[in-house]
Formats: C-alpha cells, sequence, structure tokens
C-alpha cells in the first residue's frame, strides 16, 4: 500500500500482535465512535514544534530526556502525583540543560500510557489461568475473571484521564511552577540531602553562579518568560491502536494526519515488524516517532523501518530507542549505529537502560539495578563516541513518588527494601532521588562530551 492509499483504518487489514481480545465487538465500535467525535488531547501545531526541537537533537543540537510511569494507573491518578512526576523531569532537565550547554527537550511517558505489551497472554496463580494485566485501558490488574475481561468503556476512561493530566501539566509548565530559580532550589535540597551531596555541589555551585551572572545582567524571570515557564511534550506507547485511530484527525489547514493522543509515539520491540498493523498505522500520521531497538534487532530490518516509517528522511520524525541490555550493548548497539549511519537516516539515538535490566529477585520481585542502568547509559555513550554519532537522548521509567522498586543508588535501596514500597502495575521505576542522581551523573557525561 502507498503513502497516497493510506487512511487512519489501513492498520486492519494488517497481521496485529498484542491486542486484546474483546468479548463484544459492538461495544468497541461505540466507544471508538465517541472518543472519534472528542477535543483532540494535543494538536498539530504542538507536534510540530516537537519535531523542530528534536531535528535539532539529531543534529547534536540539543538532548532528549524522556520519562515517566512504566504503566499509567487510574487508581493511583492524583494532581500530587503528576506534580511529583513534572517535578523530578524539571529537575533533571535544569541539571543536563547547564551539563550539555545546549537544550534539552522534555518527554513525558504521561497523559496516555495505559497499554503494556505482555510475554504471555495469560498469567497463572495457584492453578488458575487468567487473561493478563494490558494496561487500565484494556483490563483491570485485580486477578479476577471479571476484572482480566477487557472492557471498551476503559478507552474512553483512558482519554478523560488523560484530559485532566494535560490540563495540569500545562498549568504546571505555564503558570510559574517551572520557574528557573524554583526548580534550582529543589536541586539544592536534593545535593544537601544526598549521601553522595558533595560530588553534586560543584555543578550546583555553577549553576548558581550563572543564574547570579545572568540577574546581574538583568536576566530574569520576570523580564524572560524562557526563565519562567517552559514545555513538557507527553508520549506514550501506540499499542492499542482501536484508541490510536479514534484520536487521529485530519490538520486543516496542511492536510497531514496527526494522532492526537500525544505529541511523540513509540513502537516498542515486539510490534516494529515493517509488515505489520502498527508499522503501517504510524507510518501516515505526522507526530515524531520512537523505534524500541533491543539486541536481537536486525540492521538490515531496521533500516527497512526507517525507510517505511521516515522516506522522506525528516529530520526529528525518528528516535531509535535503545534497549540492550548492561551486558550487550557494547557488543550489539555497534552494527546497528554503523547500519543506520551508512544508510544516511536522520535519527535521534536514545538510551533506555530499563528493559535491559531487569531481574526478579529471590522474593519474587521484579526489579532493576542502578548500577546496571549506568553501565548500560555509559555503554551507549561509548559506543557513539568511538563510532563518532551523537548520543541523544536518555529514555527512563521513573516517578516523583518515594517508591522502592529498583535497587542500589546512593540511599542503597536494597532487595529486602523492596516490599516497603513497591507499588508499579508493572515494572520496577527509579524512584525521584535515583532518578536525579543518574542526572547528574549523565552530566558528567555530557560535559566531557562537550570539552
Amino acid at each position: 500500500m502507498s503513502a497516497s492509499q493510506w487512511l487512519p483504518d489501513s492498520w486492519r487489514a494488517f497481521p496485529i500482535k498484542q491486542q486484546p481480545r474483546y468479548a463484544e465487538q459492538s461495544q468497541l465500535a461505540g466507544a471508538e465512535q465517541q472518543l472519534a467525535k472528542l477535543p483532540p488531547l494535543v494538536f498539530a501545531g504542538e507536534i510540530d514544534n516537537l519535531t523542530r526541537q528534536l531535528a535539532e537533537v539529531s543534529h547534536g543540537q540539543g538532548f532528549l530526556l524522556q520519562g515517566g510511569d512504566c504503566a499509567e494507573s487510574f487508581a493511583e491518578f492524583s494532581a500530587n502525583k503528576i506534580r511529583d512526576t513534572f517535578k523530578v523531569l524539571m529537575q533533571m532537565a535544569i541539571v543536563m540543560t547547564f551539563a550539555g550547554s545546549c537544550p534539552v527537550v522534555k518527554v513525558g511517558r504521561i497523559a496516555g500510557q495505559y497499554a503494556k505489551p505482555r510475554s504471555d497472554d495469560f498469567e497463572t496463580q495457584n492453578d488458575l489461568s487468567l487473561p493478563s494485566y494490558r494496561g487500565d485501558i484494556i483490563n483491570d490488574i485485580g486477578f479476577t475473571a471479571e476484572s482480566r475481561e477487557p472492557n471498551p468503556t476503559r478507552l474512553l476512561n483512558a482519554y478523560h484521564q488523560a484530559a485532566a493530566t494535560l490540563n495540569l501539566l500545562r498549568a504546571f509548565a505555564q503558570g510559574g511552577f517551572a520557574d528557573l530559580h524554583q526548580v534550582h532550589a529543589w536541586n539544592q535540597d536534593f545535593v544537601a540531602a544526598s549521601p553522595q551531596g558533595e560530588k553534586y555541589q560543584h555543578l550546583a555551585d555553577q549553576i548558581d553562579q550563572a543564574i547570579g551572572f545572568m540577574e546581574a545582567c538583568g536576566i530574569t524571570s520576570q523580564n524572560t518568560p524562557q526563565l519562567h515557564e517552559t514545555t513538557l511534550y507527553t508520549s506514550h506507547e501506540a499499542l492499542l491502536l482501536s484508541y490510536e485511530q479514534a484520536l487521529t484527525r485530519q490538520d486543516s489547514f496542511s492536510g497531514r494526519w496527526y494522532d492526537c493522543s500525544a505529541h511523540m509515539l513509540w513502537i516498542g520491540d515486539r510490534t516494529r515488524h515493517p509488515d505489520e498493523a502498527h508499522v503501517e498505522f504510524l507510518r501516515g500520521v505526522h507526530n515524531p516517532l520512537g523505534i524500541k531497538t533491543g539486541p536481537n534487532a536486525d540492521p538490515s530490518e531496521l533500516c527497512r523501518l526507517l525507510e517505511k516509517l521516515n522516506p522522506a528522511n525528516t529530520a526529528g520524525r525518528i528516535t531509535l530507542i535503545s534497549r540492550m541490555g548492561s551486558t550487550q550493548v557494547t557488543e550489539k548497539l555497534p552494527a546497528l549505529v554503523r547500519a543506520v549511519k551508512a544508510s544516511g537516516y536522520d535519527v535521534i539515538w536514545s538510551c533506555d537502560p530499563m528493559h535491559g535490566n531487569t531481574i526478579k529477585t529471590g522474593t519474587g520481585y521484579k526489579t532493576r539495578s542502578v548500577d546496571a542502568i549506568l553501565k548500560e547509559m555509559k555503554g551507549f555513550f561509548a559506543v557513539h563516541q568511538a563510532e563518532g554519532t551523537h548520543a541523544g537522548g536518555v529514555h527512563f521509567e521513573m516517578t516523583g513518588q518515594n517508591v522502592t522498586e529498583c535497587i542500589g543508588g546512593a540511599y542503597q535501596i536494597t532487595e529486602h527494601n523492596l516490599a516497603d514500597r513497591y507499588h508499579t502495575h508493572c515494572d520496577p521505576r527509579l524512584n525521584g532521588e535515583q532518578a536525579l542522581e543518574l542526572a547528574f551523573l549523565i552530566a558528567d557525561t555530557l560535559k566531557a562530551a562537550r570539552r
């Protein structure tokens, strides 16, 4: 099917993976029709602005910070939770911006990250097998037959929660909560309380000096909007295509199609086959796209994906999100980087150091080691330095809440601490302190690259 023949429902003629089996197709169709009548969550102009900013990242003039929940929850939805995630992303961004002396494009895994791929269609507990939990947009995490039945009304619940989340995020971003002075004050609090505070104090002092210099020159948050407000874009995995199609709109000015469920969408390692439904859907929308790229990715197939999803080679359109694991990144990533570089395709390379480093403890908890996460990030930067390419971003599963889901870090969460505050609905997340600690460590790498 040629690009000119693409329509939002073209994907329905293609093989598809990781979709729920709805018992009542008429209810699903009704939910899709209701969604299609609702206002878009984001707008074409915002999406195009993100593409332009990501084009600068792809040319080495910026850095992408993408982070947020593994899977957003209906039950845990609250203003405080949104605020805390926003706050940590802002803290991380200011550290990276100063260290790299370049803009940091901030993209949250938020306001839409409700669907999750699963390795098995069924989950078994005590000899009872039920459909796997696939995210709150599909079914409920409770282990009962009723909870695990895919429910089409959840698509509408997801839309309304996403709309409320976006409303609050825009207020935080534009209403003074993201003021440079305030965000840096939060960092000073972290530095003072951290067991490694002395290590971070030097960078914090430098930021203080820079802010003081700007104020002495008359550049303040009162007369310079860039110091008083910011932009946080939204993203999620475009997994449940019924939801994505229903929120796809044609721009009245350009005639182009946009998936208005989020500014940026990504396609998972399990669903990125060039001849299947997810790639077919995403090739026709003009959002910037991420492609999760694991250790089994084939260089030639990856280049074929780039040709299909970005035939015009538009800068900022594609972010390749590497997720290799700490033990494989330096072995598996170089061949992919070389193939893409040789192909001439304009991409951003970003590091997801979370998904390849998940382990299971003896007590049954899934977790990730901060040391393994840091090791994969260091390997990612080292590969790009060796290949002469730009390491353009990081992609974290994290939360602003004080959870105990990943082990290690400055506060040394141990395997025995995991039960204290293990709240994730799916995969383990960095807590706010661990995420900010990694931001300071990334800052060292960005400073070295700048030199």
